[in-house]
């Protein structure tokens, strides 16, 4: 499905073209859009000040596919969820919610699966099966919100998948999250994260949003880094880098780089000081993530003293820096952890019953 022709991903012009094409008055667009959008309902029937003609008419020709979560799974300290949903076609997606200090944020994902081939990464095992549309990616949030009765004050485009290799969706996404007729969220309120292709940080830099761009760079030279990220055969450091500075003198915005901390990998000392010679007089800060480690690989996270040394040797380099606070650890924190153990399970459950 085109996002464009998916209702719940229309823009209010769109959807003003839309209900004037199909006999509406124009000022039925206003009220769909805040029901869908602001009040973030899940039918048709609870929009009571439409027609019941219009409602009928949309329920059958434009379907609110709102994603069924089929398993919600809760960390021991209580401050973060990690749900599977079935989309419409009956592919599977996660999302997560994140309590924090400052507020309440959700990390969705933007496909089912991920072509980027990260190797320490469990979404990318099967390979990508399609991009999500703008409202898939937005009803992670509303479902959520809906489940929990919290405000969401961040999104993080983060989960499974490649926002740039989804870009047009992505955009729109981005667009529709901050119209003032819905969600009316900041720009500085959502991160997109990115395992680094060049052309499209480009693009991304030329739209002038203020979102917060998210590096995955994990390692800090080209060798380390092919070895671990298929994209990095494709576009050096130094390439990458480069866009990232043209980012920032497009936006203003400080760029994010997140660093995977693998045990005997990229943890050195060495690695370290050729991270900070990497980044020194960039406006930039880095994200160090002790790895979560996934059964497929035999990747292990560094130890605590690891991390601390790492931090430390940045921060004598002047660099911005600080270790994420683990959360979700118990329970499939990783990205595509709980969907890939989901898939397996119904694969090994359905295989009882062959002939």
């Amino acid at each position: 499905m085109n996002s464009n022709e998916e209702i719940g991903s229309m823009t209010p012009d769109e959807l003003s073209l839309y209900i004037t094409e199909i006999g509406e008055k124009p000022f039925r667009a206003k009220q769909l859009f805040s029901w869908i959008h602001a009040r973030q309902v899940s039918s048709y029937h609870e929009m009571t000040n439409l027609p019941q003609k219009l409602r009928d008419y949309l329920a059958e020709e434009k379907p609110l596919h709102v994603p069924e979560a089929v398993r919600v799974v809760e960390s021991e300290r209580g401050d973060t969820k990690k749900y599977l949903f079935r989309l419409f076609d009956g592919n599977v997606i996660e999302s997560v919610w994140m309590k924090h200090r400052h507020g309440n944020s959700v990390c969705i994902s933007s496909q089912v699966g991920c072509n980027m081939g990260c190797r320490f990464c469990a979404s990318t095992l099967d390979g990508c099966v399609r991009n999500l549309t703008a409202y898939e990616m937005l009803s992670q949030v509303y479902t959520i919100a809906h489940m929990t009765g919290e405000r969401i004050s961040n999104i993080d485009v983060m989960g499974s998948g490649e926002p740039l290799d989804n870009y047009d969706n992505l955009l729109r996404f981005l667009h529709l999250a901050g119209a003032e007729q819905g969600m009316n969220l900041s720009q500085r309120n959502v991160t997109v994260s990115t395992c680094g292709i060049v052309p499209k940080i480009r693009a991304l830099a030329d739209e002038h949003l203020q979102i917060t761009l998210a590096i995955s760079l994990h390692a800090s030279n080209d060798e380390k880094r092919q070895k671990l990220m298929p994209v990095a055969k494709r576009w050096s450091i130094e390439e990458l880098l480069d866009a990232c500075r043209y980012y920032f003198d497009q936006t203003g915005r400080r760029i994010s780089f997140e660093y995977a901390l693998i045990a005997g990998e990229n943890d050195t000392e060495q690695c370290a000081e050729e991270l900070a010679e990497l980044l020194h007089g960039m406006n930039c800060h880095v994200n160090l993530i002790p790895v979560n480690p996934i059964r497929e690989r035999n990747y292990r996270r560094s130890g605590r003293a690891a991390v601390a040394e790492f931090d430390k040797k940045l921060e004598k380099y002047g660099i911005n820096v600080t270790i994420r606070r683990e959360m979700g650890a118990d329970i499939d924190g990783a990205c595509g952890q709980l969907r890939r153990n989901y898939l397996t399970r119904s694969i090994e459950h359905e295989g009882l019953f062959c002939d």
